[in-house]
């Protein structure tokens, strides 16, 4: 049994795995993350326990408490030059967000051709990797959230938005919301352009991706907890035969 946690800014991921399929997932959020206790009551001690945490070393080290009965088990992913048949072209591998790194990894485990990668969360991020497995490089964008709430702090007179999306806003409520959905979709069809092959997919996870997918006119497919699934290849490759 593999168990794979993505504790993400806001949001902790986390899937047991029973070598075959995914036999439970759930998430919990950082004030919550005692609750992630109740795993090492419900199962047995598995065989890895991967953890990519980009939410800062106190997070970090609460994660640990909660599951300290499993601490044996523990395997703390960082970014690497490759890995998981993905080859990190980053100037500086090791700087590369560690939920960027499993994301293309677990993008490279359900497929081999080319691919962008779209992880939409507190911020989000559009990875490009080519058909070879060679992460090409990519963009960080502030997510939906993040992008409304810059308007509401910046502006005298522009609110923290609570419109809807449409294709011509005529309230200034709808015209945020919209704004930003169609930099994020534009800043993402942009970057698959430019990955210029006629295979290429794009793979979009994250909490804001049911949101942005109606608006995608790419190729695309939305793929939950894509970063688990890089953790699991990752903890594969790392096991004795």
């Amino acid at each position: 049994m593999i168990v794979c946690i993505d504790s993400g800014n806001s949001r902790i991921k986390w899937g047991v795995h029973d070598g075959r399929s995914w036999s439970e997932q759930g998430v919990v959020r950082h004030a919550e993350v005692a609750q992630l206790a109740d795993l090492c009551r419900r199962w047995p001690v598995p065989a890895r326990l991967m953890l990519a945490n980009v939410a800062g070393p106190e997070r970090g080290a609460a994660i640990g408490q909660a599951l300290a009965p499993w601490s044996a088990a523990l395997s703390i992913v960082k970014s690497a030059a490759s890995g998981g048949g993905v080859r990190n072209l980053y100037h500086r591998p090791g700087q590369l967000g560690v939920d960027r790194w499993c994301a293309l990894v677990g993008a490279r485990r359900l497929g081999s051709t080319p691919r962008l990668v779209v992880m939409a969360g507190t911020a989000t991020t559009v990875d490009s990797l080519d058909g070879a497995g060679n992460f090409l490089g990519g963009l960080i964008l502030p997510g939906l959230d993040l992008m409304q709430r810059s308007l509401a702090r910046g502006t005298a007179d522009l609110p923290l938005a609570a419109g809807v999306y449409a294709p011509f806003p005529r309230s200034t409520d709808d015209a945020i919301v919209s704004g930003c959905r169609e930099a994020q979709v534009g800043a993402i069809a942009r970057a698959f352009a430019r990955l210029a092959a006629d295979d290429a997919c794009c793979l979009l996870s994250g909490g804001n991706a049911e949101i942005l997918s109606p608006l995608l006119e790419i190729p695309h497919v939305l793929v939950h907890n894509l970063p688990q699934e890089g953790l699991l290849q990752l903890a594969l490759e790392s096991s004795p035969a």
